[in-house]
């Protein structure tokens, strides 16, 4: 069968995985809620679809491997609400399924660590619906599910640069507070891993080697830059949206060894300093 990947709610990530496929001879489909997004789309190589059933269906029933990037809404999983009896129909005919979860679906450890095998106990409500989401996927029978869990994602255009730039990044003091990361690029390696040898039912955490401080990061980036680090801020006095605050109501250090002992992996960026010094490095090569 010719590898046809079907890209549900074609977003950052998968972005970064089309580019290492569509060399090797893919066909590519990417959906898209925006038709002004078709162009770049087409630049990239990727059919582009809009977020519409009929458009979709003709692609997955031809498609060897989906990746669903889409993420839930409190009325539920989006792709399984428009496509689960479609999906479920073609389940044994895909080779693989990858479903971009969160790691946020562990909750608060109090800065412990934790693997693909620790409860499932989130904080917030967005990775409850998460786990929702995992739950109603993994419900399909024949379906060669995998479910990657993602730390937080940082890359070329995402990262703390632009903020330490502009003068708007702030380095919130709370302690014990300590976050996973994983860049763009290491997702990217990783699901084509998997999809080289898949593993029906199985879940991998994305993270890199190096659990650490937000504040660590962006005091970073300000060396790298060369300015003057922002002050530190205690956490009960930043002013922060529901959904930064939501990031800080979790503190924990995600193991990320299933990656590297059942797919192989070795990390491009295995902490945070090595991927934004490639990210400037990348930043100034193009100036």
């Amino acid at each position: 069968m010719e590898r046809t990947l079907l890209s549900l709610g074609h977003g950052y990530s998968a972005t970064y995985l089309a580019r290492r496929l569509v060399p090797k001879g893919w066909r590519i489909a990417g959906t898209t809620r925006d038709a002004d997004k078709f162009h770049a789309l087409h630049a990239q190589g990727i059919t582009p679809l809009l977020w519409d059933r009929e458009a979709i269906l003709p692609w997955l029933e031809n498609a060897s491997h989906v990746l669903v990037s889409a993420g839930p809404t409190e009325e539920g999983d989006p792709t399984l609400a428009m496509l689960k009896p479609d999906i479920a129909k073609q389940a044994t005919r895909l080779d693989w399924l990858g479903y971009l979860s969160t790691t946020g679906v562990y909750g608060d450890a109090q800065g412990d660590w934790v693997d693909e095998t620790a409860p499932l106990t989130p904080a917030t409500e967005r990775g409850r619906r998460r786990v929702r989401a995992e739950t109603a996927w993994a419900s399909i029978p024949d379906l060669p599910l995998h479910i990657f869990r993602l730390a937080g994602i940082y890359g070329p255009g995402r990262g703390p640069f632009a903020k330490v730039r502009d003068g708007t990044a702030r380095r919130i003091i709370k302690p014990g507070q300590v976050f996973s990361r994983i860049h763009v690029e290491d997702i990217a390696q990783v699901l084509e891993a998997s999809m080289q040898h898949p593993k029906p039912g199985m879940v991998y955490n994305l993270c890199d080697d190096d659990p650490a401080p937000p504040q660590d990061v962006i005091l970073h980036a300000a060396t790298l830059l060369g300015v003057d680090a922002p002050p530190e801020l205690p956490f009960e006095e930043a002013e922060l949206s529901p959904m930064a605050r939501s990031f800080y109501a979790e503190s924990k250090r995600v193991r990320n060894d299933r990656i590297k002992d059942d797919l192989g992996v070795d990390l491009k960026y295995p902490n945070y300093r090595t991927g934004l010094a490639a990210i400037l490095a990348e930043e100034q090569a193009k100036q």
